[in-house]
């Protein structure tokens, strides 16, 4: 588990952005079950997520559609709602960071870690905004 101190800028970079933090498993139930589409961010401490993960997910909010739900969990801090929010997106391994979009609750898009390595924050913006433009 990381310390508070070190984890809140990142944390408050997507709340700042307007994504609600997830901090348990009923937090997690209850975005999955909301209508519309829902955009999780599996927020991490690594350089991927501060270089182009976390400036993707918030400069995709600048397409034409949106989702109508933006969420937020940390792995390696919130461990309950981690993996909850995991849990929804089998197949797909544990991955952090990763940016998961989901309508109705059913997981419709998904970047791996291995999808945002490497990858500028506006490829990563344009991936999610074609997801948006196609779900939302």
């Amino acid at each position: 588990m990381y310390p508070e101190e070190l984890v809140k800028p990142m944390r408050d970079e997507l709340i700042n952005a307007g994504f609600e933090a997830l901090y348990t498993s009923e937090d997690v139930e209850n975005a999955m079950s909301k209508e519309g589409t829902t955009l999780v961010m599996v927020n991490s401490v690594c350089g991927c997520a501060a270089g182009t993960a976390r400036p993707g997910a918030i400069a995709s909010l600048g397409a034409d559609k949106t989702p109508t739900n933006l969420t937020t969990v940390f792995a390696g801090v919130e461990k309950e709602s981690t993996q909850k929010a995991r849990e929804f997106m089998i197949p797909f391994p544990p991955s952090s960071p990763a940016i998961a979009l989901f309508k109705d609750g059913n997981l419709v898009h998904m970047l791996e870690r291995h999808h945002i390595e490497g990858r500028s924050a506006q490829m990563i913006a344009q991936n999610l905004a074609a997801a948006y433009e196609e779900h939302c």
